[in-house]
């Protein structure tokens, strides 16, 4: 359903005595993460990535939190810029907070290893893209505890409301991951993720390019080249950066090139072996 404003949205739902958390994209947003978590108890908010497989990336992954009367100024902050698509919000009785936490942590990673990625259900952009195209009966699966979402489409706000909030089990084919994404908002989403990847693992490396070259310059050219060598994989892009940011001209050396009628599989294992060793041998 189009709003005119969010806060109409929120009114309804206190109204209704439901209890209203902000779904908050952090990587963007520290100040306004330390403003709401300043005296706040721990039961009132989660870092949703802790407690998972990639718990490594906490500290910049969404957070989720019950938002309360005095929460006003950072909540005003968030409303009036919603083009830097900091997250969405979300309503739910007053006892399903720990219950939506488990939620979306069963709905993090997509994929079997080692080929998982991170699905993005923090980006009000995903959120918007999924929720459309899913049938009534998909709906619950999705939204679980929540009754109502509302989130900033990229021209005007939306609510979507859950026609049986509570706890679903994860279908084995999830629907809203068959979504077709546009190219560029498939291209942005692999670099944000090989962005937070390199920051969580190789931040000093990344660094140290970034003194030199326009980061994210740099990952767009990187990603491109993995997809025109028919690297798709999140393992093979990240082998890829880190293997090109270990070299003096942040480019992977040439002979890790691809060979004439050589498959993508194939080149792929090449030079992950010819990395191992070559690790291998540094760590002698």
């Amino acid at each position: 359903m189009k709003l005119p404003s969010p806060v109409q949205w929120i009114e309804v739902q206190r109204k209704r005595g439901h209890e209203l958390c902000l779904m908050l994209d952090t990587f963007d947003q520290k100040p306004v993460l330390k403003a709401l978590l300043n005296g706040r108890a721990h039961d009132r908010y989660s870092s949703l990535y802790s407690q998972t497989p990639i718990a490594e990336l906490a500290s910049i992954g969404p957070f989720l939190i019950v938002l309360d009367s005095g929460d006003t100024q950072p909540l005003t902050e968030l409303l009036n810029s919603p083009e830097r698509h900091w997250g969405w919000l979300v309503s739910i009785a007053a006892q399903d907070f720990a219950a939506l936490v488990q939620h979306w942590r069963e709905r993090i990673l997509v994929g079997q290893r080692p080929d998982q990625g991170i699905y993005r259900f923090h980006d009000n952009r995903v959120l918007g893209r999924a929720l459309p195209f899913l049938s009534p009966e998909a709906l619950p699966a999705y939204m679980g505890p929540a009754i109502s979402l509302c989130y900033w489409q990229g021209e005007h706000w939306l609510s979507a409301d859950n026609p049986t909030p509570g706890q679903h089990p994860l279908p084995e084919q999830p629907q809203w991951l068959q979504v077709p994404l546009p190219p560029e908002q498939r291209a942005r989403i692999r670099e944000t993720n090989a962005h937070r990847f390199l920051l969580a693992h190789h931040q000093v490396a990344y660094l140290q390019l970034a003194e030199h070259r326009d980061p994210f310059a740099w990952l767009r050219q990187q990603r491109e080249k993995a997809e025109g060598w028919g690297w798709h994989a999140p393992r093979q892009l990240e082998l890829l950066l880190a293997s090109s940011l270990s070299t003096p001209e942040f480019e992977m050396p040439v002979q890790w090139h691809p060979r004439p009628y050589e498959e993508p599989s194939e080149h792929f294992e090449r030079v992950y072996q010819d990395a191992k060793l070559l690790q291998g041998k540094g760590a002698a």
